[in-house]
């Protein structure tokens, strides 16, 4: 532990230093080079979780821990360069938290590599960036696609004031982003292509964000360890509604429907075959936006084993994972389930948040239905 702390004074007291040096030798930067960080940890404890086989997992407590970094340089209005680094094993693409003794010997550095390197463009109604980035377009919670699976490619979005006075704003935004290539015909490659128009209502009071995202010849297992590969074809249908102001409750709902036709494919067992269908449903009072703020809220989740891809979605709410078969990334499609969370924002750069999950799976790989019981513990501190 006391080495662990010792990496991460360096970094920071190394990206400091770099900020000071370039604000010194030139002060017209002071507006043009942004520098922000967040650390948190996390106390977790998972018990029940059953196997595939009847067994059950060893109960099991971790302490964890997250720390990012990012830097942004803008020298001009509407130009920015981004690169953000973070903690997190490279082979764990939904997961950037670190256990606390997991693996960490006396002279081994903590894992860290970069998670944003991109550039942006930006003016009046236009927006466009090239590389590496976070998730750009519209969604409420990480039960489709997680916050910490990055893009590789090009994203572009433009919105206008349309003319009926019920519709504040509407955004088109699209993007092609490459999973893996194959370095051989563009119809070989793994890749995502996604669009989704977003519309505003009476004040922002309603938000309301169809989308359309096709995965190309993606693996069925993550890491290489695939047996085949095959296509997805996900509809989604995403909304928003503030219902009260004071106190503030907000509604959400997603729908997910996944268009391919896999009767014909040998691959997928026939009884998965039609598992193509999804819900999230949430509501939520207060926020944490500012000081003092208190917020409680619940997530009801449906999913198939094909309404989304499942080592792209969170890996939050239960710990099945493909160990067995050479990866260490999650599977979380299969199951429903409930997430009941409480928070309470302190001061602007500390947060309190305490989250309980319930999961049981929807079809059995196995003779038995796996499931699982998880409630974790987060203190968020940003600078």
């Amino acid at each position: 532990m006391k080495i662990l702390m010792i990496h991460f004074v360096a970094i920071f007291v190394y990206l400091f230093l770099c900020l000071q040096g370039l604000t010194a030798q030139e002060p017209v930067k002071q507006k043009k080079l942004f520098f922000k960080a967040d650390l948190r940890a996390r106390a977790e404890q998972d018990w029940d979780s059953r196997k595939s086989d009847g067994t059950y997992r060893d109960d099991r407590f971790r302490v964890r821990f997250r720390v990012r970094a990012q830097l942004e340089y803008k020298p001009k209005d509407w130009a920015t360069f981004g690169l953000r680094m973070r903690t997190g094993y490279p082979e764990k693409q939904q997961d950037p938290h670190l256990t606390i003794g997991d693996g960490y010997h006396e002279f081994e550095s903590v894992p860290i590599g970069f998670d944003k390197l991109y550039f942006k463009y930006h003016k009046k109604w236009f927006t466009a960036w090239v590389g590496r980035n976070t998730f750009p377009f519209e969604k409420t919670n990480e039960l489709f696609w997680s916050d910490n699976v990055w893009l590789d490619g090009v994203y572009l979005s433009a919105h206008h004031n349309p003319a009926p006075d019920w519709i504040d704003k509407v955004t088109y935004a699209g993007g092609m982003f490459t999973m893996l290539n194959s370095f051989s015909t563009f119809a070989d490659d793994s890749f995502m292509g996604i669009v989704q128009i977003k519309t505003e209502h009476f004040e922002n009071r309603l938000r309301v964000f169809p989308g359309f995202f096709h995965f190309n010849r993606m693996p069925d297992i993550p890491d290489g360890n695939e047996t085949f590969r095959f296509e997805y074809s996900i509809l989604q249908f995403g909304a928003e509604a503030l219902v009260f102001k004071n106190p503030r409750i907000t509604m959400g709902l997603d729908l997910y429907r996944n268009l391919q036709n896999y009767n014909k494919n040998d691959a997928i067992e026939d009884r998965f075959k039609n598992q193509k269908n999804g819900f999230v449903g949430s509501i939520v009072w207060g926020d944490l936006s500012k000081k003092g703020d208190f917020a409680l809220g619940t997530y009801i989740t449906y999913l198939e084993r094909y309404a989304a891809v499942d080592f792209i979605a969170q890996n939050d709410w239960v710990r099945w994972d493909y160990s067995g078969q050479g990866s260490r990334d999650g599977r979380l499609t299969n199951y429903k389930g409930i997430e009941i969370m409480s928070g309470y924002r302190i001061s602007k750069m500390l947060q309190l948040k305490v989250r309980y999950f319930i999961v049981e799976q929807l079809l059995a790989y196995g003779p038995a239905l796996e499931n699982g019981n998880r409630i974790r513990f987060d203190i968020d501190f940003r600078f």
